[in-house]
């Protein structure tokens, strides 16, 4: 589920919807504008498989429990190292 396995494809792994996330927040934003890019990005097949709701929310869990995200005032941040 986190990591890609024998029934996990690569582009569904927790670890690479997370990475799409962190990559689309260049700016903070609000969780639902994070769903419509993420939405939007994987919505082509070139560009990995689209996910539900259910899946993104596990991934901005994982996120947020690897403090790699904060959420402050209704917005989503890449954490400051």
């Amino acid at each position: 589920m986190i990591l890609p396995t024998k029934h996990i494809r690569p582009e569904r792994a927790l670890f690479t919807v997370g990475a799409d996330i962190l990559a689309l927040l260049s700016h903070p934003m609000t969780v639902s504008g994070v769903w419509d890019e993420v939405r939007k990005q994987r919505g082509t097949p070139a560009n990995g498989a689209p996910i539900n709701y259910e899946w993104f929310v596990l991934a901005l869990d994982l996120l947020f429990m690897l403090k790699a995200v904060t959420f402050r005032d209704g917005l989503l941040r890449k954490a400051v190292p």
